[in-house]
């Protein structure tokens, strides 16, 4: 007789999905986890391995992460989809409809210039300090759980701060919107990838188009809406409140159906992950990513793809204003800037994650941008539409950091702490290039200087980019094995 195997793979019944692999009493190796990653049969034999006991501040990820391991279906998949359209539509018009009524609230505030100038700065800082938090928050809770609490803290800033009596408290409010767009930045790539393990770049495509609606959204419809409303600048921003609250719906049921016992289960094989494999979701175990090359390639990408966009978001129709294209029209503009990233942000994840290497996608990116700001230098207004378009193709690296983001880890766990590094050290890079620009534009008295940096950045952009666009994980090179 030949040797007994190590695996038992049960009879499927018809309709039914076929569990993994089980822990047969003779493979002990990694059989004890304290999150599920391994089953602990407490010195049992037998062809069943059942999950061990967990703590109970570990129960509602562990809900979370049971459901994902099955896989989304039906209503579940509604709402996850639904979640993830609606939060990523609701990740950015806390920044672009202020900016669109700026003037407006500087003048019923009674803000100085200086604080004026440095709110602009706040978004990437509160990004990077409190997306710090979203791996802790995540294992602790769930990343759907964690999420919905982002989506409450959005919809709360932005109810709350047109009702600010002064700086202070309207600083308060919206740095509380911005904790919540925070944590969503980090924890989006990882619903994603947990969710929809085997279409993470059409997932994330939809994600960030929907980011880019939003964006252009909130910056085309504030001032409308505004003098719709009566020309009250505190209406016109409370008006978004509405729009979060929508977006906390999808995340509550889908909480409450996890939370939800189903009646009557039936005995069924856990499936167990065999020895060797890398740690389940939700496990504490996870790759270090401050040892890894490629997390930083990836961070300084998404670093410096992040300080050209808000160069471009901040600086870009005054750069046209200069150049004798009159207000109405650079604001459009800056509008066609931004609506390249709808049709993009789906075409561009989809076709990343294709391939094997995403360095091409970066060069070509790049390249745009760089021809983009030569002929904002040497022409501006002559080709204003056509620099619009190369600058927004070249703001697309958004999308293709974020489908990096979760295709350069093989477990959700390591998403977690690999997005949270990229986006919060990212941020902090991000945060000195408004500034940097308008201090050349002042002191220079022209736009010659700060375009110029503006190209310049995108040289180790893409040099990062094809860095972190090769076919490795951080898993390879924290030396974690398969």
């Amino acid at each position: 007789m030949g040797s007994m195997p190590s695996e038992i793979r049960p009879e499927i019944r018809p309709g039914a999905s076929a569990p993994g692999p089980i822990r047969t009493g003779g493979d002990r190796s990694g059989a004890r986890s304290g999150d599920g990653d391994g089953a602990d049969t407490g010195g049992r034999s037998g062809p069943l391995a059942y999950p061990p006991r967990q703590r109970p501040s570990r129960r509602l990820a562990s809900r979370f992460a049971s459901r994902a391991a099955a896989g989304p279906g039906g209503w579940t998949t509604r709402l996850v989809l639904a979640g993830i359209v609606l939060a990523a539509l609701n990740l950015r018009p806390a920044i672009t409809s202020l900016g669109a009524l700026l003037e407006e609230v500087r003048d019923g505030l009674h803000m100085s210039g200086t604080v004026a100038g440095l709110l602009t700065s706040v978004p990437p800082l509160c990004f990077a300090v409190f997306g710090l938090a979203a791996p802790r928050l995540a294992r602790r809770f769930g990343p759907a759980a964690v999420v919905l609490g982002g989506m409450a803290a959005v919809t709360a800033g932005l109810a709350l701060r047109p009702f600010a009596g002064g700086t202070a408290g309207f600083l308060a409010a919206s740095a509380l919107a911005l904790m919540g767009i925070a944590v969503g930045n980090v924890l989006m790539p990882v619903i994603v990838k947990r969710y929809f393990p085997d279409r993470v770049g059409p997932m994330t495509g939809l994600y960030s188009m929907a980011l880019a609606l939003g964006t252009s959204l909130a910056a085309a419809v504030t001032v409308p809406v505004t003098d719709a409303l009566g020309g009250g600048w505190r209406l016109g921003l409370g008006v978004w409140a509405l729009l979060a609250t929508v977006a906390v719906l999808p995340w509550l049921a889908l909480l409450l159906r996890d939370r939800t016992p189903t009646s009557a289960p039936a005995p069924a094989p856990v499936p167990v992950q065999r020895a060797g494999d890398g740690p389940a979701d939700g496990a504490p175990a996870a790759p270090s990513v401050v040892r890894s090359p490629t997390a930083w390639a990836l961070a300084c990408f998404f670093g410096l793809q992040a300080t050209g966009a808000y160069i471009t978001m901040g600086w870009m129709p005054q750069i046209f204003r200069d150049a004798g294209v009159p207000a109405t029209t650079a604001g459009v503009l800056l509008a066609v800037t931004m609506a390249m990233g709808v049709p993009l942000a789906f075409v561009i994840p989809r076709l990343a994650a294709r391939l094997r290497n995403q360095g091409p996608i970066v060069v070509v990116l790049g390249l745009a941008g760089l021809t983009g700001y030569a002929g904002l230098a040497l022409a501006p207004a002559a080709g204003a539409w056509l620099w619009a378009v190369l600058l927004g193709i070249s703001n697309c690296a958004f999308p293709l950091a974020l489908t990096m983001i979760g295709m350069r880890s093989r477990s959700s766990a390591g998403v977690v702490r690999l997005s949270a590094f990229a986006q919060s050290t990212g941020y902090l890079i991000s945060i000195p290039g408004p500034l940097l620009v308008g201090v050349l534009y002042q002191h220079s008295g022209g736009w010659g200087l700060p375009v110029g940096l503006m190209a310049g950045l995108l040289v180790p952009q893409i040099v990062c980019g094809v860095l972190a666009g090769r076919d490795r994980t951080i898993e390879d090179e924290s030396g974690m094995r398969h």
